[in-house]
């Protein structure tokens, strides 16, 4: 598979890929220091670039970079220890992180979310668009149960895809590529309404700081509504060709009550869920709940998880992937590389300063351009997040709407497979090709754009978070 071909056009060429992956970080390590930037400035700089360049052409595994990129802090003497290189390991969110996943892995397991899936399938009862709208709206109840969008995709692509062919659907047919696109790039959305919701809204809050469970669902789940309510109608106005006429009913499975195993599951994912609910009362750092799931789902008797299928069944690059982008970005701020970065951004364009709802355009661009490059959503954030917040800040912009913009922009673009694991499990079924789903990735980045100018800004001001 050349997933990543059509949008770097140098994966072929690894001559060429390793210029781009190193070039830029050692032009910056040998340039002089610039005129207010510190030496140790430069130096994460440095071992940013890197690191970036390493994620956007995908030289090296995005584990293996991240890992590499904390040797270059070290090396390039850019933070004074290796314990302060490695402080985004003992960060709370990468912790975090397993536990979530964790869940999605017993939910997938013990057959839980199986069940819920052929639920949804067998209403259709043969009708294009009941299918098509009953897998919309499986999308925010079962990210509540199984926050991880690729393991929920990971289920429903194989139901869906069976049920397509059951039903005398052609393999790309414009019914079944409606449905794989709104698999591919709408499903993803309800995941990160969730602080528990996978890596985007993980990575985004531990990288802006001080969220709990409900401020975040409060400050996303309006626009990301409004957005996946968009992106939905957009699939089905592209493709309504494929809901006229019937289909042939889906089969609904019979399946008795909930399992020893799925009951188990389901009683430890709603108390996690509960207790996230209910931070404001217990005052629970979002980690406690998820590692409490964690224990519980690998305990004997209680768990339905051998520690060898934990072992084998999470994805343990995202763990060094998420705690070497939050080093990166303790050492950008630690430095004062941000801040640097940010008023050099800011005095190039006095207007920034003078229209904050320009500053807010231009890093939707920034963002959705930056995006095309970085395949790997914790490197995008981990990049885009702490400039953000700088220039924001810089500008007498709320760092906060400023930082939550650019996480719209990159998490509800996907420019091609590569980009998501997600991605990558519903265009292998062969119902979408790369340039359909680079297509509707542009169409996206427009969307997004425009949600976050019309929608997000008023309904943020309304909550207590003004642009000003």
């Amino acid at each position: 598979m050349t997933t990543g071909t059509p949008a770097t056009g140098i994966a072929g060429r690894p001559g060429l890929r390793a210029a781009v992956a190193i070039g830029p970080a050692l032009v910056l390590g040998i340039v002089p220091t610039p005129s207010g930037l510190t030496i140790e400035g430069q130096r994460s700089l440095t071992a940013v670039a890197l690191a970036i360049g390493l994620w956007g052409t995908e030289l090296l595994p995005p584990g293996v970079t991240g890992v590499v990129a904390i040797v270059a802090l070290v090396v390039l003497r850019a933070v004074p220890s290796v314990r302060e290189a490695l402080v985004g390991f003992a960060d709370p969110v990468p912790y975090f992180l397993i536990g979530v996943l964790t869940i999605g892995l017993a939910v997938s397991r013990s057959g839980l979310a199986e069940r819920i899936a052929q639920f949804f399938v067998g209403r259709a009862r043969g009708r294009p668009l009941a299918l098509y709208l009953q897998l919309l709206l499986s999308f925010p109840p079962l990210a509540l149960v199984l926050p991880s969008a690729t393991t929920r995709t990971g289920i429903l692509v194989h139901v869906y895809d069976q049920a397509l062919a059951l039903a005398g659907v052609p393999r790309g047919a414009p019914l079944a590529r409606a449905i794989m696109l709104a698999l591919n790039s709408v499903n993803r959305l309800a995941s990160t309404v969730l602080l528990t919701g996978g890596i985007t809204p993980v990575v985004a809050a531990g990288l802006i700081g001080g969220f709990s469970w409900t401020r975040w669902f409060v400050l996303m789940s309006v626009p990301y509504a409004v957005l996946l309510l968009l992106a939905a109608a957009l699939i089905f106005f592209a493709y309504r060709s494929g809901f006229r006429g019937a289909i042939a009913p889906a089969p609904a499975h019979e399946r008795g009550p909930l399992s020893p195993v799925e009951l188990r599951t389901t009683l430890i994912t709603v108390g996690a869920s509960v207790l996230w609910l209910t931070d404001a009362v217990h005052h629970w750092h979002p980690v406690l709940p998820a590692l409490l799931a964690w224990a519980c789902l690998l305990a004997p008797r209680i768990g339905v998880l051998t520690w060898t299928e934990f072992e084998r069944g999470l994805g343990w690059a995202n763990f060094f992937v998420i705690a070497a982008s939050l080093s990166l970005a303790h050492a950008l701020t630690r430095t004062g590389a941000s801040a640097w970065v940010a008023h050099l951004v800011v005095g190039a364009t006095p207007a920034f300063g003078r229209s904050p709802v320009l500053l807010v355009v231009a890093l939707l661009l920034a963002a959705a351009l930056l995006r095309l490059i970085i395949p790997n959503i914790t490197g995008f954030l981990a990049t885009t997040i702490p400039l953000a917040i700088s220039i924001g800040g810089a500008s007498g912009v709320n760092p906060l709407v400023c930082a939550l913009a650019v996480t719209i922009a990159g998490d509800a673009v996907l420019y091609y497979p590569a980009q998501s694991a997600s991605s990558l499990v519903v265009y292998e079924m062969g119902h979408l090709d790369v340039a359909e789903i680079f297509r509707f990735g542009v169409v996206m980045a427009l969307l997004a754009a425009l949600v976050v100018l019309t929608v997000a800004l008023p309904y943020w001001t309304l909550v207590g978070e003004p642009l000003r």
